[in-house]
């Protein structure tokens, strides 16, 4: 048995979805703990290109139990397109489970989340609209519905008549919009439990059950470490928690339970939407690792902006995570390159440091100190093997383990299934390879 937590040690869109289906195979549950589905998750399958949004990517094998934790916000109305697009592809979905204390998010939702971006003007947080921070708002405030709720029709329409009284004042005395109605969102709603009647159910109890028979469970995480609402770029962050300490809470399980936390990092650094990203390339460079990357987001479309790793970050990310493995994807988007960069530290206002401002200001002002290596200016998309690798792609993969201080067990060189190196099986590595005071020792070969 093992439990392993796979996160995105970036500002999302490392490749995680990948990854999580590479591990799939061999795990007999996999569980989303957080987010919505303002994030997707892109897998290459030979029946063809998936984009999850809601669903694990696990549901592509047959043995793998999925589910979605009590620690995501639900769009049933998504949710049901993505399953229904899933049967239409011939995958089976009678493996997939909700969490009855997930979270739905609601037309109100939709409509407030769009209505205060507006009102934001310039200062705009790119929020995906989808309703995910007022989702968020009210689950904390304790006015959420959960999918439990959408089960009993009765009960649904006397919390949502409370909940929609106090909506429609903020939706018409602060946004001067017109009321939105009780009786068509009782009765849109409430269709949408029973279509999701069957996937619906006590999920904690069947996490308790499969660790108890001693099952592999992956931790299937959403966005990005760097997003999370304590430590990022507040406030261009996301609104649910995405860092490992959440992993076991928003999937229902014991916080003792996870054996392993894995960060996934690109071999260069993306971001979507706002905030300061200090290795950012506005020029031919960042064009060409967008073009070769592919860097537009699953769900939105939108651009993604590209430069150089930046360790200072990734070394951040490794060490409040507590990592115990890093995988590196998308190493071939930088097989053209002659010199590859990789960011060691800041120059703030003439300091040199060597860890991630708390203000959104200082790292506005933060100049990237650069290490220069050599590339290796040949494909490495086939590659299969550590050993086959160019000389200059080890130097480079060794140089940011030892920068982040965490060990390298995978490497991804394509977006095709098994076109990822392993070094160490990260679901069988031994306690050894699990001492943090041991990893400064233990570089790649």
């Amino acid at each position: 048995m093992v439990v392993v937590a796979v996160i995105g040690a970036q500002w999302g869109g490392e490749g995680k979805g990948k990854i999580v289906d590479e591990l799939s195979m061999r795990a007999d549950f996999v569980v989303r703990y957080q987010g919505g589905s303002n994030v997707g998750h892109r897998v290459v399958h030979e029946k063809g290109d998936f984009a999850f949004r809601l669903v694990p990517s696990g549901i592509l094998f047959p043995n793998t139990t999925c589910i979605i934790g009590n620690g995501v916000v639900v769009d049933p109305k998504g949710l049901i397109a993505e399953i229904e697009d899933l049967q239409s592809k011939g995958i089976d979905i009678s493996r997939l489970y909700i969490s009855e204390r997930a979270h739905v998010i609601m037309p109100y939702h939709f409509l407030l989340d769009r209505l205060e971006e507006e009102a934001r003007g310039n200062d705009k947080v790119d929020s995906s609209q989808r309703g995910i921070n007022p989702a968020y708002v009210d689950k904390h405030a304790r006015t959420g519905i959960r999918m439990s709720d959408l089960l009993d029709v009765d009960a649904f329409r006397a919390k949502l008549s409370t909940i929609l009284q106090q909506k429609n004042r903020m939706i018409t005395q602060i946004y001067g919009q017109r009321p939105l109605s009780l009786e068509e969102i009782h009765g849109e709603y409430f269709a949408y439990g029973q279509r999701l009647r069957s996937y619906i159910t006590d999920t904690n109890k069947m996490l308790h059950d499969a660790l108890f028979d001693h099952k592999t469970i992956l931790l299937e995480g959403a966005q990005g470490a760097l997003l999370d609402s304590d430590f990022s770029t507040y406030r261009f962050v996301t609104s649910s928690s995405t860092i490992a300490v959440n992993a076991a809470a928003g999937a229902g399980l014991p916080p003792r339970s996870v054996d392993r936390v894995v960060g996934v990092y690109k071999a260069y650094l993306t971001r979507i939407g706002s905030g300061p990203m200090p290795t950012g390339l506005f020029n031919a460079i960042g064009m060409e690792m967008r073009d070769r990357g592919d860097e537009f987001s699953t769900t939105t479309g939108k651009e993604r902006r590209c430069g150089w790793f930046d360790a200072v970050a990734a070394r951040f990310v490794a060490q409040r995570n507590g990592l115990d493995a890093a995988i590196i994807t998308k190493l071939d988007v930088l097989d053209t390159f002659p010199t590859i960069k990789i960011c060691t530290a800041y120059n703030l206002h003439g300091k040199i440091i060597h860890s991630l401002p708390a203000t959104l200001s200082d790292l506005a002002a933060c100049e990237p100190i650069y290490e220069e290596l050599e590339g290796w200016q040949t494909s490495t998309s086939n590659i299969t093997s550590y050993e086959d690798l160019p000389s200059a792609a080890k130097a480079f993969l060794k140089r940011l383990e030892e920068l982040i201080e965490t060990p390298i067990a995978m490497i991804s060189v394509s977006p095709r299934r098994g076109r990822t190196i392993q070094i160490q099986d990260i679901l069988t590595m031994s306690q050894r390879d699990l001492d943090p005071f041991q990893k400064r020792n233990q570089p790649i070969h």
